[in-house]
């Protein structure tokens, strides 16, 4: 614990133990300003950097990309790999785990060690990776490396400790699982086929044992020959030759029959007395025409062959669909008895899984359910009811569902917030579903002692909202909700909107959402507000719609300054609120010019709202002398004052939604009056509106999948996200209200690239960030008032007062008055965030109204009166006197400054290379801190209020724009980030949950009994005959089969063999860890000891053999003789 106490007596500061920050890590001790009076505050700061580390705590949403999928009968848990190489194992709700290959390959298959724990997944690389299950946080143990030939299908027979591995050279190689070492024994592809045959058999596609006998190895090649290999003799048992290429082959229990699916659409039916042909083919979609010809059809992907004891089997598969049938969608088709349903499906089938009840091929399946993965949703169809409906999905796997464009994470909720937002979720939920249960229901999980309400909020190119429940590291649907609702629907390719937006006009920009007042705040992408009230009634209601013209009417382009001597702040004067006025006379444009139009069109009717979020106002931007609005870049509400302020790169505006007025409505360079800190130069009109035409609505489509989505954002965004970290050339000046040190401190260079600098100097000066709060408008006031801090692009920080009347009645016809504007500080780089703190350190919370509900029934007698809670920065501080901190970051740097004096109390230089993109206020382990995310993927925390730096990690070593814009942090140390355009990634940088983060997550293996075969009776078994075993040790073994070679295959420990075992060592895994050392420490001191041996057995047999020669040699003389 670290005491900082600071003297302000306006000469000096000072700090314990000198200044706060070294010239090393780019820190400097900001020089105050005078205060009115000197004053000691004292601050107990508690955070060290032991409290801090970083690490990912669970991957949410649909696997991005999928491309393998596998499942454990036993233990009930799915797989599914990706082809970035990622890898997601599912259970039930709240057992979710991912796991990454640091190659990054692309998953090619996955193969369960049943009831094992454990996984091995075939990697693009031709790597084969053995992970341990047993342990919360999976790991590699083994890992073979194929060096000249590359893996296409993967087999491991139930209870086997041997992988059949097929190559695309044909052929066959046999893995040990427990070493992960090649055997000796390979099925070489010339061996496999008749000598006459002159063609390759192409890449190997299928691998199974025969239900019938173990011994027996399926060999599927894709041209289309089939092999049934004897594994004992070494010798093929029979060859099938088809004309078409075979992609899948799937047994029937008995061992006596197999089903092949082709490249043609059909499917073939072989026995195994007679191989010469198929004794049936069916071409399930193939119609036959009027030529008497079969219909072409596609390739049907997959099949698989399912008896059951109650009913005909059950044929399932993917594809095989006709050719002529242009636009249908996907499809898997099931076959029972005579009965053909067809399911499709909404994306391509990437892989499907047929669950059965038993985990050995050679007894009756009785299939229950077939799990489809698709490329962008899971489905698990139920097959024990006639019309098959679908299950309903416990994962969140539809946060994807539409693009999603923005996020917000609340950590430490109103308890009462997710149970109501559920209850009116669930009124909307589908119908329809599976009334079975859940059959992915592995694994355990309950719920953690450290566990509060958190919500996450997506956004949507749609325009839609989702609430959803985040509490314990899980995800569960809310509450959804579409703000296009709102608006008229534009008419494709024609309207205003086609002209702003091509295919998206609805999507949202950004959220803000006070919990407590359960007000929220949508900013769209078409330059639109819509502020939304909560309600647990519905009502007919109409929307009030505000349009407001803000434009410059001026160019600015910033210029250094001549004077060395910046001209100074003086104290500003009045400046009252504006209507919204136009820029240039509507009248002057030209005909056809579109000028005083908003984006869209809004509801004019009185519409029907059900429960839940009401809009109750829109505020649209309007079109000017044909140039569409500049999107918003930054909104604050706050519901005790009643006012909601915006702005974008042309200025600011303020509107009081309590009176659907408009208060403030200017242009940034109009906030300083006379007080402008720069120099500018005027520039044709016409000159800005060409380059803010071509780049003003750029920049979400990078948060698509799909290349053909796009949506125009601010160039401002794009600029600033860009990859080149990169910025404007531009001198900055500061106000000599500071010290020259601190002036020149603040006038620096921002280089990017060459190829935008000319492009960024036509930009103006936008507002960056917005914040209201309880603060002082002067110097000289001596109580807190309402304010709003305004934070713009150039660094520049303004502070705007307020008078709101404090009677309701007086509120609702009053008008709010706005104080003049005062310049506060400047930053380098633009002004990202605010944060106040009380003289103890503590952070201010700014004041919100309780909420109430806007459609309940009033009490004659008791009328409802708005309820306000106000976080006043005297409240705490009797002790101290009046006053309170302010917390300013820029992209650059950060400031603590004492209110209301302006004196800056310390500075930290956050990044010189990068820029800051996101930063936040948050409280972490009892106290606050400044947490950071830069440009260059560093994620940062700076104690509160010194500044001193805690935490630098390097954790994204690129940063792309989609992490970029939903990058955001909460308090109790956590953090979020798309990481796919489908999955998103929860962090946390606090020790404390780091170590409690084993106790959160849910464990992936149950030690489950396996289940008995069943018994198959005498005269069945008799007559229809066991199942065969073989022991495949002494088959592959390398005793029998010698070892394979070494340039073959590589054997790779992996990290997670025994440093990962030391981990778990008080589990299972630690168990076993440790006697498998303990085995190879023994076998080797056994080597040892017979090493030993056979050599004391030489000795003796050699003095064995020299005592019977002297025997002999001895044997007649007398023993006077010798």
């Amino acid at each position: 614990m670290k005491k900082f106490r600071k003297v302000l007596d306006g000469l000096t500061t000072s700090s314990p133990g000198g200044t706060i920050g070294s010239p090393s890590c780019g820190s400097a001790a900001g020089t105050p300003t005078s205060a009115p009076t000197p004053k000691e505050i004292d601050v107990q700061e508690t955070l060290v950097s032991e409290n801090f580390q970083l690490c990912k705590t669970v991957r949410h949403g649909f696997p991005y990309q999928p491309t393998a999928l596998a499942f454990d009968p036993v233990q009930k848990i799915l797989a599914i790999g990706s082809r970035t190489g990622g890898v997601r194992i599912l259970g039930r709700p709240g057992v979710d785990c991912y796991c990454q290959h640091e190659s990054g390959a692309a998953v090619l298959q996955l193969q369960f060690l049943i009831n094992e724990g454990a996984l091995v997944t075939a990697c693009a690389d031709d790597t084969l990776h053995l992970w341990n299950l047993r342990q919360r946080r999976p790991a590699i143990l083994h890992s073979l490396k194929f060096n000249r030939e590359r893996v296409t299908f993967c087999h491991l027979p139930f209870q086997s400790k041997w992988l059949y591995v097929g190559t695309e050279r044909g052929n066959t190689h046999m893995v040990n699982i427990e070493s992960f070492i090649l055997s000796g024994y390979v099925i070489m592809w010339n061996k496999a086929i008749e000598l006459a045959t002159k063609t390759h058999p192409g890449p190997v596609v299928h691998l199974s044992d025969s239900p019938k006998d173990e011994g027996k190895l399926l060999i599927g090649f894709e041209s289309g020959t089939v092999v049934q290999w004897d594994l004992r003799c070494k010798k093929a048992d029979f060859r099938i030759y088809y004309d078409e290429a075979i992609h899948s082959v799937s047994w029937h229990h008995e061992g006596k029959q197999f089903m092949c699916s082709h490249s043609d659409g059909s499917l073939t039916m072989w026995n195994l007395r007679n191989t010469t042909k198929p004794f049936q083919v069916t071409y399930p979609h193939g119609k036959i025409q009027r030529d008497g010809r079969k219909e072409s059809c596609k390739p049907i992907l997959k099949v698989e062959y399912k008896t059951s004891r109650s009913s005909e089997p059950f044929i399932v598969f993917s594809g095989g669909l006709s050719y002529d049938k242009a636009g249908r969608r996907p499809t898997l088709t099931i076959m029972h008895g005579k009965a053909i349903t067809v399911l499709e499906m909404d994306y391509p089938i990437v892989e499907f899984m047929v669950l059965c009840e038993t985990p050995y091929n050679n007894e009756v399946q009785e299939p229950s359910a077939v799990v489809v993965l698709l490329e962008k949703d899971l489905i698990v169809v139920d097959l024990t009811q006639s019309n098959f409906p679908v299950f309903e999905n416990p994962y969140p796997m539809d946060v994807h569902e539409s693009p999603v464009t923005c996020t917000a994470y609340f950590a430490d909720c109103p308890p009462d917030i997710i149970p109501i937002l559920y209850s009116i979720g669930a009124k909307h939920k589908k119908t329809g579903y599976s009334q079975k249960e859940w059959p992915i229901s592995g694994g355990t999980w309950t719920l953690g002692s450290q566990t509060y309400p958190e919500v996450i909020i997506t956004g949507h190119a749609d325009g839609s909202i989702k609430f959803w429940d985040a509490s314990a590291i899980t995800l569960q649907m809310l509450y959804k909700f579409k703000t296009s609702k709102v608006f008229e629907k534009p008419k494709p390719g024609e309207g205003r909107a086609a002209d702003l937006v091509e295919e998206d006009p609805f999507a949202v920009q950004m959220v803000s959402w006070c919990p407590q007042s359960r007000i929220f705040c949508v900013v769209g992408i078409s330059a639109h507000i819509i502020l939304y009230r909560f309600s647990k009634y519905d009502a007919n209601t109409q929307i009030v719609c505000l349009d407001i013209r803000l434009q410059c009417e001026s160019d600015d382009v910033i210029t250094p300054s001549e004077n060395e001597n910046n001209p100074c702040f003086p104290e500003p004067g009045s400046h009252s609120p504006q209507a919204p006025h136009p820029a240039s006379p509507s009248s002057g444009t030209p005909e056809g010019v579109k000028d005083s139009i908003p984006c869209l069109k809004v509801k004019d009717r009185v519409v029907r709202v059900p429960p839940g979020y009401q809009a109750e106002l829109v505020i649209q931007l309007l079109w000017v002398d044909g140039e569409p609005p500049q999107q918003i870049s930054t909104l604050d509400i706050n519901s005790a004052y009643g006012l909601l302020a915006f702005g974008n790169c042309n200025g600011l505006a303020i509107v009081d939604y309590l009176q659907k007025t408009i208060l403030l409505c200017m242009s940034t360079l109009d906030l300083y009056g006379a007080s402008d800190p720069y120099q500018r130069l005027t520039r044709s009109p016409r000159r800005n509106r060409q380059s803010t035409s071509e780049f003003s609505m750029r920049g979400l489509s990078n948060f698509y999948s799909d290349s053909k989505k796009r949506i125009r954002t601010s160039y401002q965004s794009l600029t600033e996200l860009s990859d080149n970290q990169q910025s404007i050339d531009m001198e900055r000046s500061k106000s000599p209200t500071s010290a020259a040190a601190e002036s020149r401190e603040n006038s620096f260079s921002r280089s990017r690239s060459s190829s935008v600098s000319s492009i960024d100097r036509d930009t103006k000066e936008a507002i960056t960030t917005l914040q209201f709060g309880e603060s002082y408008g002067r110097k000289s006031d001596a109580l807190p008032t309402p304010c709003l801090w305004v934070g713009t692009s150039l660094g520049v920080v303004v502070l705007i007062p307020m008078s709101i009347p404090t009677d309701q009645e007086e509120r609702m016809e009053e008008a709010v008055t706005i104080g003049p504007c005062g310049t506060v500080l400047m930053l380098k780089g633009s002004v990202l965030r605010f944060g106040f703190l009380d003289c103890m350190g503590a952070v201010i919370q700014s004041p919100y109204e309780a909420w109430r509900d806007p459609n309940a029934s009033e009490d004659p007698d008791r009328p409802r009166r708005r309820k306000l809670v106000n976080f006043s920065p005297s409240s705490s501080q009797d002790t101290c006197g009046d006053g309170h901190l302010a917390v300013v970051c820029s992209e650059k740097q950060a400031k603590v400054i004492l209110m209301p004096s302006q004196s800056c109390l310390f500075v930290h230089n956050i990044t010189e290379s990068s820029f800051v993109l996101r930063a936040d206020v948050v409280s972490a382990c009892n106290s606050v801190c400044l947490a950071c995310f830069c440009a260059n993927g560093h994620v940062m925390t700076l104690s509160l209020p010194s500044l001193r730096p805690l935490m630098d990690v390097n954790y994204l070593p690129l940063t792309d724009m989609r992490i970029a814009r939903t990058f955001c942090f909460t308090n109790g140390g956590q953090a979020l980030y798309l990481s796919s355009p489908t999955e998103i990634q929860r962090i946390t940088y606090s020790q404390e949950m780091c170590d409690n983060l084993q106790e959160m997550l849910g464990e992936l293996f149950t030690p489950i009994e396996t289940p008995e075969a069943q018994n198959r009776g005498f005269l069945k078994g008799f007559f229809g005959g066991n199942a065969n075993t073989v022991d495949r040790e002494e088959l592959f073994g390398e005793a029998s089969a010698g070892k394979a070679s070494r340039s073959l295959a590589q054997h790779i420990p992996g990290q997670g063999g025994m440093e990962g075992m030391k981990v778990a060592a008080g589990g299972v895994v630690g168990d076993l860890a440790r006697a498998r050392i303990a085995l190879d420490e023994r076998g080797q001191r056994l080597g040892e000891l017979e090493d030993r041996t056979a050599l004391m057995m030489t000795s003796a047999e050699s003095f064995s053999k020299h005592a019977h020669e002297l025997m002999l040699k001895c044997k007649d003389k007398k023993w006077y003789q010798l």
